[in-house]
């Protein structure tokens, strides 16, 4: 058994070496003095402190002004004990190390014999002596206890204090991104706040803004930082949100949860004639545990998300009647379908008529249907002589978030950990037959991987390594549907790169297929980085590096259809008309925008924080 653990540590390191992204940072450190009952500081004392909820263990010895320091301790419960021969033995319960803490934990060890023990439990708040920053903890309780609409752990970040949603330089359209918050930080920009997830960077290298984080119970905690960081936070612009997913403990756990919101359920809103007929689900589970006791552990979480709801009225539009195919524009030019005005076409049309041999054929089969093929092209038949059209869309999208995590003892000098998850979500298109004007979005599949590996070794005394390797992945692809071609309608003379469909704006009319264009956007980003610490006398020094490559591979064909807009200053002076008589008032096509950025950031830094005394740090 003991080689089979061992070749489990050695697989585990050849993957951290050989695997990518880091930060250090989903860690705390605990420090002070020790000193007798008279004040006088104790040189040589033993310092342990044991993670109650895995038995990992770490351990110290006072310096000749009785300080001692342990660093980058895996966060969660504490016991401490503090042990020198010819005193009794100082033991304090109760301490929990939260992500980013610098716990000051101070001793005073009476004479006695060391079998006697002075056992204090502090449930109390650690205070801080090192830490600059301006931060906030959001804890499990806050993070799982909360009221938080889509369990969207993100949007606890403005709980902080020092954020809010918006900024400027943030491109989320949750298009080419995967769908989440832009928030500000401290006033800085809605793009410059840093994600780190598990000490691995958690940015989304399309527009910065965060990847998915995991839902509530998967997420142990995460710090909202800004203001006079530490050094190893250079990349930050605004900010910093540093999370932490769970772990495995000694002891078996597991949850199963469904969120259930249902439109029957609901009152209808009052400007509404029903209600949404929203149907959305969120279930799934957590169960972490022991494989060897004190040594390995897992945890593993999903969630399922689907969203349902009946089509809804987005909006009013305008399409030309019979009597329009018939030439006749009376109706839709007077006062009632133009807001009180009456409007007259242009020369060479008299008396709001227009010669239907003069109609252009591509209209009239988009219109009534036909075409060159024989297509069946046909727009919502107008519910009064104004040629209005009620266009709704449907609601539904499916989203699956998994979390995998294992823990592994290797001994008191050395932990290993690794931590798997992904994110995909799928959002159909909204095309309906029976209403051609229906279509606003393509078929939309988005999906994020992220791999973090971590190895924090004890070097020597006082001398701590903690190493990170993360590998994030992204696809965002998005197809349209085929609902029929200019080409197919007879337009000669126009290069249609995506055959099927088409753009077309009538001003104060209706617009069809604007944005659905199809388009792909994928990317990695890999990062090694290592950060040491190191305790000499007083000073505890750190030193780190970090490297970051990152790849975007992007095509949007967003421009590259054909897009007719008709406005009425082409001849008539009534879009509608300009329509059916096929006089555009502009035609716009461009080149497939395609994007292959490559990118290296490389990082070192140096820091010394001194304690230069008792009272000045």
């Amino acid at each position: 058994m003991k080689r089979i653990i061992e070749r489990i540590g050695v697989v585990l390191t050849v993957g951290i070496l050989l695997s990518s992204v880091a930060w250090a940072q989903a860690t705390a450190e605990i420090s002070g003095r020790v000193t007798d009952q008279s004040g006088a500081v104790l040189p040589g004392v033993e310092v342990s402190v044991t993670q109650t909820e895995t038995g990992a263990a770490r351990g110290a010895v006072t310096n000749e002004a009785g300080a001692y320091n342990l660093t980058n301790l895996p966060i969660g419960p504490y016991r401490l004990e503090v042990s020198l021969p010819g005193f009794r033995t100082y033991v304090q319960t109760g301490i929990v190390l939260q992500v980013g803490d610098s716990a000051a934990i101070n001793a005073v060890l009476e004479v006695g014999q060391v079998s006697e023990t002075v056992e204090v439990q502090a449930n109390a708040a650690l205070v801080e002596t090192r830490t600059t920053s301006v931060s906030q903890v959001i804890d499990n309780v806050r993070v799982l206890e909360l009221p938080l609409n889509g369990r969207q752990v993100t949007e606890l970040i403005l709980l902080s204090g020092v954020a809010n949603v918006g900024g400027v330089n943030a491109n989320n359209s949750g298009i080419r991104n995967y769908p989440t918050t832009t928030i500000s930080v401290a006033g800085g920009m809605g793009n410059g706040l840093t994600y780190l997830l598990d000490g691995g960077t958690h940015n989304d290298i399309y527009n910065n803004l965060g990847y998915p984080m995991p839902f509530p119970d998967a997420l142990q905690e995460f710090k909202v930082e800004t203001s006079s960081m530490p050094a190893q936070y250079g990349q930050h612009s605004a900010g910093v949100m540093n999370a932490v997913t769970k772990s495995g403990t000694n002891d078996f756990h597991g949850s199963l949860f469904e969120f259930l919101r249902n439109g029957s359920l609901n009152a209808r809103n009052a400007f509404a004639p029903t209600d949404d007929g929203l149907k959305r689900n969120q279930f799934g589970g957590t169960f972490g545990g022991p494989i060897i006791r004190n040594k390995l552990f897992f945890f593993g979480a999903h969630q399922t998300t689907t969203v349902r709801s009946a089509p809804s009225v987005d909006n009013q539009q305008r399409v030309p009647t019979a009597a329009m195919l018939a030439g006749d524009f009376t109706a839709v030019t007077s006062p009632a379908c133009q807001n009180g005005r009456q409007i007259a076409l242009r020369a060479p049309f008299v008396n709001n008529r227009i010669n239907p041999a003069l109609l252009s054929p591509v209209a009239v089969g988009i219109v009534a249907g036909g075409g060159l093929n024989k297509t069946g092209f046909k727009l919502p038949t107008p519910i009064d002589e104004c040629g209005r059209v009620v266009v709704s869309r449907k609601v539904e999208n499916d989203e699956y978030l998994t979390v995998g995590r294992m823990d592994y003892q290797w001994s008191d000098r050395h932990q290993l950990f690794g931590r798997y998850m992904e994110a995909r979500r799928s959002t159909p298109n909204d095309f309906d037959p029976a209403n051609w004007l229906s279509v606003s979005i393509g078929d939309l599949k988005q999906n994020v991987y992220s791999l973090v590996l971590g190895d924090t070794y004890l070097i020597g005394s006082g001398t701590v390594s903690s190493f990170r390797a993360t590998l994030n992945r992204s696809a965002m692809d998005r197809k349209t549907p085929k609902f029929g071609g200019l080409d197919q309608l007879g337009v000669r003379n126009v290069y249609i790169p995506y055959p099927g469909h088409h753009r077309m704006v009538i001003q104060n009319g209706f617009n069809w297929a604007v944005n659905i264009q199809p388009g792909h956007y994928s990317g990695y980003a890999f990062q090694f980085s290592e950060d040491l610490s190191v305790v000499r006398d007083a000073h505890q020094i750190g030193i780190g590096a970090s490297y970051i490559r990152s790849n975007l591979n992007a095509n949007s064909g967003v421009s590259t259809n054909p897009t007719f807009t008709f406005t009425g200053t082409a001849i008539s002076g009534l879009p509608l008309a300009d329509f059916m008589i096929g006089r555009a008032e502009t035609f716009a096509q461009g080149n497939e925008t395609v994007g292959n950025g490559r990118q290296h950031y490389i990082a070192l830094y140096l820091q010394d924080t001194w304690k230069a005394n008792n009272n000045l740090t």
